[in-house]
């Protein structure tokens, strides 16, 4: 089901959505603006919530822009895994709605 070439058809959602979509690209380029945070930081930060959501598109995404802010591929695997031990840590504190 992924294929990157999906990315493509954002045009098209554009030119249905117009208004909603701008929105979407205003937003999202106002976030990932230098600001208290640096783009590195914010990439990073795309990156571990991307891998979290397991969206395929996110992830190829925001690697690569967080690679061109000048992550590090040690970087990448911190941010991976601080994902995973939130993802985990989720799992633990909702397993004790299981218990009596």
């Amino acid at each position: 089901m992924y294929d990157p070439a999906n990315l493509k058809k954002m045009k098209t959602m554009k030119e249905l959505a117009p208004e909603p979509m701008a929105a979407f690209h205003a937003l999202n380029d106002a976030v990932f603006k230098e600001g208290a945070l640096s783009v590195k930081v914010k990439e990073l930060i795309a990156v571990a919530v991307a891998v979290t959501t397991q969206c395929p598109y996110c992830i190829d995404v925001h690697v690569k822009k967080a690679k061109a802010a000048g992550a590090t591929e040690a970087e990448l695997t911190e941010a991976t895994l601080v994902a995973a031990a939130l993802k985990a840590g989720g799992a633990v504190t909702h397993g004790t709605h299981a218990i009596g």
